[in-house]
């Protein structure tokens, strides 16, 4: 588990226990448009709120599944800051969409973390109730199209554009990361390298130094298919990115 996913579902967990003790609190950090100006702290406090335990299990469910990885990927600032920033999207939206609608729950930033999954493994599958496999991306574009159609008609008691938002804040954040980014290694993480020749035997040694066993399971898989990449195409075949995973982790042990 990575420090802001458990920080995170910490949160979100404590809050709701709070709202079944104090229900008063709900009515007070709950985002309202039109309150936007008069209670400007809602546009942050209405992620942590939620309208049930099954709203508040499916959130955290998402945020247990696609956070760890995105938050190692990216580092735990980035992962705080598009999570925050999916979060607030969500509630711009609805402030422009929706004025009228009371929202309250982290689903708008954990559909930022999701976009953010499919934004790094697109490919990788997601196993739907634990039966039916669907790419990751496949499964952002469906939601994206369930939700463009839910902001449309309106249907039920679900904040569309609360969830739309949160996919706007993640990819608009990925996207300016990666204009920033110049040396970054997600810019060119698709960009074969050559190996320096001083490194190459020393980086080969170190990399086969890393105790795999003390790794989370997420870094355990990913070590293991950079170092099957190796195997297969040796190692000018790896990107920046790889080699900065293996960097780091070789420093760590």
């Amino acid at each position: 588990m990575t420090p802001w996913v458990l920080r995170l579902l910490i949160a979100n967990v404590a809050m709701f226990f709070l709202q079944l003790t104090l229900p008063g609190i709900t009515e007070s950090l709950a985002f309202r448009p039109v309150s936007a100006l008069t209670q400007p702290w809602t546009i942050i406090t209405y992620m942590f709120l939620h309208g049930g335990m099954g709203h508040l299990f499916f959130n955290m469910l998402a945020l247990f599944f696609f956070g760890p990885r995105l938050e190692d990927r990216l580092g735990s600032s980035h992962f705080i800051r598009l999570y925050g920033i999916s979060g607030i999207m969500g509630a711009v939206l609805s402030l422009i969409f929706s004025p009228y609608a009371s929202i309250i729950g982290a689903s708008g930033a954990v559909y930022g973390v999701m976009l953010g999954f499919a934004w790094f493994w697109p490919r990788d599958q997601i196993f739907i109730w634990g039966v039916f496999p669907v790419e990751a991306r496949w499964l952002v574009a469906f939601m994206t199209i369930m939700t463009l159609v839910g902001a449309r008609t309106g249907g039920g008691m679900v904040a569309h554009f609360a969830h739309l938002g949160g996919f706007v804040g993640g990819f608009a954040y990925l996207k300016l990361m990666q204009m920033r980014s110049g040396q970054a290694r997600f810019k060119r993480q698709s960009r074969p390298v050559t190996p320096r020749v001083e490194t190459t035997a020393g980086a080969m040694e170190r990399w086969s130094r890393i105790r795999r066993d003390n790794l989370h399971e997420v870094n355990r898989s990913e070590l293991d298919r950079i170092l099957d990449k190796i195997s297969a195409t040796g190692i000018g075949s790896l990107t920046p990115g790889e080699r900065e995973f293996l960097d780091r982790f070789s420093t760590r042990h």
